[in-house]
């Protein structure tokens, strides 16, 4: 057992009542090796101590607002904002996972860091709707890093859709210390039953110091549709796994991606898609604009099960080099057991088109501006796939701020008229 797991477990031997019985999990990760980047001891807040939080201190600024109905998760724990009372659907839950452990899903394709949340999970977020419930307005998760101490946060998001449920989420990830190192490790697990549908917007707007790990997994049931977005426009040390299982007939998911990095940062994404039930679809694109020193990853994949006829999938990567110093590695991947399907996929690493720069530079638009209309203009196509209302023009903003250098765009004023000044906000 390496000395980066043993820690860990030894922390959960040692607070074994605060945990209870997690012996699956501690037997998963034995001789596991996990990455480099849970090396350090960050400190987890196992006996839930009390630190104040300034809930307000991540919603000032004058990007167009979104209106949604706000949870907030502080470090590692889910507060409620004042606005969510009375407005939820019946039957609908948005709250804190540690009074619904009873519906947990089971983990599909589980790795060394699902097995690591699985042992240290002290709360997370649910999301359940249940039959024929749709809900008008989206929902959002703010998740807030803000510790007096090296933090490492132990998060997970359920969601689960009954049949011909539908609902859409944003979900954003912020650091309110610049000075301090946090690490936080998410698991995502989606269950979407015969004809529901789910939309997840994924925005992450943390520090150079801020490092994430992030597993998502998602089962479809027939005739229903996954729509997921990653937007990664500031942060560390970065990486995501995103698994979907196309399960029933007619299945459908779309996940899309717009990483800006820069810096020394490193961004990585891995995506699988199996295709198991018949006449499903899946697409898949994958944005990427690398500057400074920022190392960059893509690896995509999609399988086609033998009995999945009539399967359409479609994948591609664009990525583009703003610096000679930044790279950016890509690895699409198809595997194909049956007959009778579409299947695509496509990768391309360059720089920005001369031509279009000369002729913009020519009309009198300085070069340092033309440059990043350019790379505005190449994250267009993602943008515009996202359902959640005003949040692609918030995005455009936050994208043209982001290649303009101004790193404090972050979240804010996401909800008008919400009460963030929630009795337990400094409670973790």
């Amino acid at each position: 057992m390496s000395a980066s797991v043993k820690q860990y477990t030894d922390l959960y031997e040692a607070n074994r009542d605060k945990f209870g019985d997690r012996d699956e999990a501690l037997k998963a990760l034995s001789g596991a090796m996990l990455p480099d980047l849970f090396a350090p001891d960050y400190g987890l807040n196992v006996g839930r101590v009390r630190i104040p939080v300034d809930v307000a201190e991540s919603f000032r600024c004058d990007v167009p607002t979104v209106s949604t109905l706000m949870g907030l998760v502080l470090n590692d724990t889910f507060v409620p904002s004042t606005t969510l009372a009375g407005r939820l659907p019946e039957g609908v839950v948005f709250g804190p996972l540690s009074e619904c452990m009873d519906r947990l899903p089971e983990m599909i394709d589980p790795t060394e860091l699902t097995a690591l949340n699985d042992l240290l999970l002290q709360d997370g977020v649910i999301v359940y709707v249940p039959d024929g419930v749709r809900l008008h307005k989206p929902l959002q998760l703010v998740n807030i890093f803000s510790a007096p101490v090296d933090l490492m946060a132990v998060r997970r998001l359920v969601v689960i859709l009954g049949e011909n449920a539908c609902a859409r989420m944003l979900v954003c990830d912020h650091t309110q210390d610049d000075l301090r190192k946090y690490l936080s490790l998410e698991v995502v697990q989606i269950s979407l039953a015969r004809g529901s549908h789910f939309d997840l917007v994924n925005v992450e707007e943390a520090s150079p110091l801020t490092g994430r790990r992030l597993e998502m997994r998602a089962r479809l049931a027939a005739d229903s549709s996954l729509a997921v977005t990653m937007a990664h426009l500031g942060g560390g040390d970065s990486a995501a796994d995103i698994r979907v299982h196309l399960d029933g007939h007619g299945s459908e998911a779309r996940v899309n991606g717009m990483i800006i990095a820069g810096g020394e940062s490193r961004v990585a994404n891995a995506t699988t898609v199996w295709h198991h039930g018949e006449r499903t679809r899946s697409e898949q694109l994958f944005k990427y604009v690398a500057d400074g020193a920022a190392i960059c990853d893509f690896r995509g994949r999609i399988v086609v099960d033998e009995a999945a006829r009539f399967t359409e999938a479609y994948q591609n990567n664009r990525n583009l080099l703003a610096s000679d110093r930044a790279a950016i590695h890509t690895e699409p991947t198809l595997e194909i057991y049956c007959d009778d399907v579409k299947c695509s996929h496509g990768a391309a690493t360059g720089q920005l088109d001369t031509e279009a720069l000369f002729y913009m530079r020519s009309r009198g638009i300085p070069e340092e501006q033309a440059r990043h209309m350019l790379m505005e203009a190449f994250m267009a196509d993602v943008i515009d796939g996202v359902s959640v209302d005003g949040l692609p023009d918030r995005l455009r903003l936050l994208v043209e701020r982001r290649f303009n250098g101004v790193d404090s765009a972050v979240c804010a004023n996401c909800v008008p008229n919400n009460d963030l000044s929630t009795p337990n906000c400094d409670h973790v």
